[in-house]
């Protein structure tokens, strides 16, 4: 368990708290490239506790900018996006892309005031289907982090978000706890409903894997092992943690599975999480469909309409208002475990239902919380050698280190987990001897 002063430390990411200067560090997702199009109405948008605005100007440049006008403080959501720049409707000020004012209609003609005016705005860059912002301190922003697919030559990707109500790391923990899938999600499921020679089948006859984790520049890894189907062999789920919220999930086949998510903090109760993976790499259906769920299929919950508040966006159905729309006689029946609508759902409702900041002072953390705890650690001393000694955050300038893969594969029950694995990890290899069906929904 954590003490209360480390839980605040952790999960508070407002200016100016130890965990907010350690996010403002890195570039962070804001907003899917579709929100925006070309002089699109402006979009509100909460960011570590901080209120922005973002648009795309007339040629396609998208802006993220401080909300209120630097006049006399109206709100820039009212204003109008127009012919390269956005226009305060109080005045008739206008700016540009990069805060310049360039027009100021109510002063006299002659007047360079407009030259001493800016309104305020931030590096922004697009990959991975996501648009990205540095508010840190930096003058000259550092690289972005270079995941493998960012550079695909046609510049596909698959992106997609959704909402979680709650703080962002009790939504980034469920990642990193690979045990709760055999109860969670496929607690109902007896072995034989799962493909003989499955990953998912070895998970329904283990539940209780055993961990190795591992400290790595970029954050850290933990492989989950049980027994595949003989004493001879382990399956083995890889996942990662990478600085600051991303999380490389363990489903898939190691080597063929590129994807990230981003648990983005809009501010300490409320989190975005974003997903980016090669537009290639579409997940298709398991070979259960009675066991398992494919990550892409689990995404696309029912959304409630988007709103213009703070915190309209991407919002699912299923709610804390309304019980996450949980069936109690479908949980009875031995079809699902939870009554819950899939793997999202489930997710959500348990990550939720902990309230917005979990009291970590009454935890009792077990074998399996390894991972869960390796992180904690790790966040927490990064972000007090920050504050204490300037000490720059682990992958700030090494942009390379992102380029890593998750995944399962079954290996000797001998092998070194790490050594046997390496070109499975690094990105970019392609491993067609390797069949994504061995997931079988896991």
């Amino acid at each position: 368990m954590l003490s209360h002063a480390d839980n605040e430390t952790i999960c508070r990411v407002g200016k100016g708290t130890p965990m907010g200067d350690l996010m403002r560090q890195y570039w962070v997702p804001f907003a899917l490239a579709k929100e925006l199009e070309p002089d699109c109405d402006p979009l509100r948008i909460m960011l570590l506790g901080e209120r922005f605005l973002a648009i795309r100007t007339t040629s396609g440049t998208p802006v993220l900018m401080d909300e209120t006008c630097p006049h006399r403080g109206a709100s820039m959501w009212y204003a109008r996006n127009e012919n390269e720049g956005i226009r305060c409707v109080y005045h008739g000020w206008k700016f540009d892309g990069t805060g310049a004012c360039v027009d100021m209609p109510n002063e006299p003609v002659g007047s360079n005031f407009k030259d001493k005016v800016r309104l305020p705005t931030y590096p922004v860059t697009e990959a991975g289907g996501l648009v990205w912002a540095y508010i840190g301190p930096r003058h000259t922003p550092p690289p972005m982090p270079s995941f493998e697919w960012f550079d695909n030559p046609d510049g596909t990707s698959a992106s997609w978000a959704f909402q979680r109500e709650c703080n962002w790391l009790q939504a980034l923990e469920g990642d990193i706890d690979t045990s709760h899938f055999g109860f969670l999600h496929v607690g109902h499921a007896d072995p034989e409903d799962a493909p003989e020679g499955s990953f998912l089948r070895y998970t329904i006859e283990d539940r209780a894997p055993r961990y190795k984790v591992l400290d790595t520049e970029f954050g850290a890894t933990y492989g989950a092992y049980r027994p595949a189907g003989s004493e001879e062999s382990l399956y083995w789920r890889f996942a990662h943690f990478l600085f600051p919220f991303y999380t490389m999930v363990p489903t898939g086949v190691l080597g063929t599975k590129s994807q990230l998510r981003a648990w983005v903090p809009m501010d300490d109760t409320h989190t975005m999480a974003f997903h980016s993976a090669p537009g290639a790499r579409r997940y298709t259906a398991p070979a259960s469909q009675k066991v398992g769920i494919t990550e892409r299929e689990a995404t696309a919950t029912e959304f409630l309409p988007n709103t213009s508040d703070w915190f309209g966006r991407f919002r699912i159905t299923a709610r804390v208002e309304n019980d996450h729309l949980i069936d109690r006689a479908l949980q009875r029946s031995g079809e699902s475990y939870t009554g819950l609508a899939g793997v999202n759902v489930e997710d959500q409702a348990i990550t939720e239902s902990m309230g917005p900041i979990f009291d970590r002072t009454r935890e009792h953390l077990g074998s399996s919380d390894i991972m869960v705890i390796r992180v904690r650690r790790r966040l927490l001393a990064a972000a007090r050698a920050l504050a204490a000694e300037g000490t720059v955050p682990p992958a700030v300038d090494a942009p390379a280190v992102y380029q890593q893969r998750s995944g399962g594969i079954v290996l000797p029950a001998d092998a070194d987990w790490m050594e046997a694995t390496a070109e499975l990890r690094k990105a970019g290899v392609e491993h067609p001897e390797l069949d994504p069906a061995l997931a079988g929904g896991a």
